[in-house]
């Protein structure tokens, strides 16, 4: 489903958005408490768009079940590889950003 394909793509680059900014929320921690607020402000939203994204994939998941029964093997696979990686990607997020509140 070419959906969930562009959902996908769009986690990762918020990810990567949202790690990328909680890694400068730290590195402005002393030295710019403004800025460095800026950024860990804009690494939740991001994280906030990445849950977001993330339930549409799930709704088009249930939504393909209900028509079809069950979704593909190979649907499955990669779903859980990349949700996987992903949720991994989240804790490290949510790592440095905890990092960050201290």
């Amino acid at each position: 489903m070419k959906e969930i394909k562009l959902l996908v793509e769009h986690i990762e680059e918020e990810l990567e958005d949202a790690c990328t900014y909680a890694k400068l929320a730290l590195e402005y921690k002393t030295e710019d408490p403004e800025t460095a607020s800026l950024f860990y402000k804009l690494s939740d939203e991001e994280m906030t768009h990445m849950n977001a994204l993330h339930k549409a994939v799930v709704r088009l998941i249930e939504k393909y079940k209900e028509k079809n029964g069950s979704i593909p093997v190979y649907m499955e696979a990669v779903y859980s590889f990349l949700h996987e990686r992903y949720m991994e990607q989240a804790e490290k997020v949510e790592r440095i950003q905890s990092w960050f509140r201290k």
